[in-house]
């Protein structure tokens, strides 16, 4: 459940947004953050509701007022990577979950994760998708590689 959340997300984003000021490297880690908050949950939880991304997405609007353009541009990348994460899990399906706490102040039946056939396919389509912008963005190539760990940017080379 780790190339399904990175490989997708970013490469779906990539593709709706075709941005070059996108910080790819928030994308993951927002993709991954529901499924991290819920391991300290034990079960799914706080991290499969909408609450918690839109409580993302306040303190990035309020902890950047008056900061630069590109700060809170950046940072709309968690947000967006969360929201992403949640589509992915299909935490959604679980209307007490995900509209909680409008829905009361249970999480609902957490014994909802699917069964280890889906996940290996999840995880392969992840790993293609990786492999795909891998390959796409030249991130084989040390240059192109340290430009993206630098800058969370994705940029097609010339060549």
């Amino acid at each position: 459940m780790f190339f399904w959340y990175i490989g997708v997300s970013v490469l779906a984003v990539v593709l709706v947004f075709q941005s070059v000021g996108v910080d790819y490297r928030l994308i993951a880690v927002g993709a991954l953050l529901p499924n991290a908050i819920n391991l300290l949950f034990g079960h799914r939880a706080f991290g499969s509701t909408l609450a918690f991304p839109v409580i993302v997405l306040l303190v990035v609007m309020i902890s950047t007022i008056g900061k630069s353009r590109l700060m809170r541009r950046r940072w709309l990348c968690l947000p967006i990577g969360i929201f992403s994460g949640l589509v992915l899990s299909g935490a959604f399906t679980n209307g007490a979950q995900f509209w909680w706490p409008l829905s009361g102040i249970g999480f609902g039946s957490s014994a909802d994760f699917p069964s280890g056939v889906v996940l290996i396919v999840e995880e392969i389509v992840g790993i293609v998708a990786c492999w795909w912008l891998v390959g796409r963005y030249d991130l084989w190539q040390p240059g192109p590689r340290r430009a993206f760990l630098r800058t969370g940017r994705l940029e097609l080379s010339e060549n």
